[in-house]
């Protein structure tokens, strides 16, 4: 059963809507279709006579269908919120001989006006008033009036802007995520420079290292949890061939309402292991446009992965600057444990330290490793702490326990992250809390390592 409401998130795009817009031109061939079947249901041989001429006429009706080609017998369109119709419709079908395709109609909204007239906006919605619908957020302004903290996604599309006015060898793809992805604005001022290759993430990456082979400098905005989809892609068409391509990754770590099915648990994982990839992750605003701007300078696969919504409001300068590749910095000095945190995971390792008088390193990169500084703060460390907003198994941990076992160093290692489950639905900060990845937790955690370094070392 295919529902056909002319909308994938945003605007559909691509061959397959072409054609299904074509069959919709069909309706009056339909409606005799129907009115036929009901004629002769009572009939079942005639009925079945009356299927095997109709492929010998239909060519005069309506144009023959992608779907017959497959083996499939094509019924519809027929209106979806017709429940008399599609029940019969349902009803008669379960009757026919071999495989059925059936066609339905609808509108995306129907039944609310508001929706309807805005079917994009109410996609995905949080609670909201009935009567007024959902009301448009004024930008939020700190105390002085100022413009306030702007999302990681808001950050990448006035990026993405910027650096398309630098330079016109970029591209942007998404895979039907313009607006979620922060493209809105690039779309309209570059509109030949903007590609929406609809939701076959596959295809998005392919037609990336299609166009880094013919010179252009391709940036694909896409969410964690839907690049795994593409990801033999990404390793064939991509990381074999080193194509300046470059991942821009958003949803990486919890997504809050929207569950499992679209958390970004894995992506640390399941990309560092690939050859050629340089994997960053931004502890804030500014430091995610200044790897943006990195990640597009490299002739090599580069991927940024930032999180869901604010960051904690560190201003982004306008200037861009390329950060040293595979370096981090220390944030905070200590004695007797060293926090080496990645991406978000900068601000409640800060906060925890405070109560540990712990160091703290903001590690930038997950790959290549800066080896040095994980080397120098084991020598001068009693236990090491490893923290990252990804599953443990594989992640930036993981390259810290190996970059210490490949140079003999025996350490105390403590690796923090995501838990080997699937994390539901919920507050972003609740989630977090719960997997002991707030500064509480973290402070928790680690302050009973260091009482108990043997039973607490997993």
């Amino acid at each position: 059963i295919l529902n056909d409401n002319d909308m994938s998130i945003s605007q559909p795009v691509g061959a397959l809507n072409n054609y299904l817009a074509k069959l919709m031109s069909g309706r009056f061939y339909a409606a005799m279709r129907r009115n036929s079947e009901k004629m002769l249901k009572g009939m079942p041989p005639m009925l079945e006579f009356a299927k095997r001429a109709e492929e010998h006429v239909k060519g005069m009706v309506t144009p023959g269908t992608l779907f017959e080609e497959f083996g499939f017998n094509y019924i519809g369109p027929i209106d979806g919120h017709d429940l008399d119709v599609l029940l019969d419709t349902l009803g008669n079908i379960r009757h026919l001989n071999g495989p059925q395709f059936l066609h339905i109609v609808t509108q995306k909204g129907k039944g609310y006006a508001l929706a309807e007239q805005d079917c994009t906006l109410y996609h995905g919605v949080s609670k909201f008033d009935l009567a007024s619908g959902i009301a448009a957020k004024p930008a939020p302004v700190n105390a002085g009036g100022q413009p306030d903290k702007p999302t990681y996604t808001e950050v990448f599309g006035g990026w993405l802007c910027d650096m398309a006015a630098r330079d016109e060898r970029l591209a942007g793809i998404t895979p039907a995520m313009c607006e979620g992805s922060g493209m809105a604005e690039f779309s309209a001022r570059f509109p030949k420079r903007y590609f929406d290759v609809g939701i076959a993430e596959q295809h998005a990456l392919t037609f990336a290292a299609g166009l880094a082979c013919d010179g252009y400098k391709p940036v694909v905005a896409i969410y964690s949890t839907f690049l795994q989809r593409a990801y033999d892609q990404l390793i064939h068409d991509i990381a074999i061939q080193n194509l300046p391509v470059v991942l821009a990754i958003d949803r990486g770590g919890l997504v809050g309402a929207d569950g499992a099915t679209h958390a970004g648990s894995f992506d640390l994982s399941y990309l560092r292991c690939i050859p050629n990839m340089t994997v960053m992750a931004p502890s804030d605003e500014d430091e995610c446009r200044q790897m943006l701007y990195t990640a597009f300078r490299l002739d090599t696969p580069a991927a940024v992965r930032y999180p869901r919504g604010c960051g904690p409001g560190v201003a982004v300068r306008q200037e861009m600057h390329a950060l040293p590749v595979g370096k981090g910095e220390l944030r905070r000095s200590g004695l007797g444990v060293a926090i080496l945190a990645f991406g978000s995971m900068l601000a409640p390792a800060l906060a925890a330290a405070e109560h540990l008088n712990a160091s703290v390193a903001n590690m930038r990169f997950v790959k290549p490793l800066d080896a040095e500084l994980v080397l120098r703060l084991a020598r001068g460390h009693e236990l090491l702490v490893t923290v990252e907003e990804n599953t443990v198994q594989g992640g930036a941990g993981s390259a810290v326990a190996e970059c210490l076992h490949r140079h003999g160093i025996a350490i105390p290692l403590l690796q923090l992250g995501l838990p080997d489950k699937f994390i539901e639905q919920g507050e972003h900060a609740k989630l977090l809390a719960d997997c002991g990845l707030d500064a509480a937790g973290l402070a928790a955690t680690i302050k009973k390592a260091t009482s108990n370094p043997i039973e607490s070392l997993p």
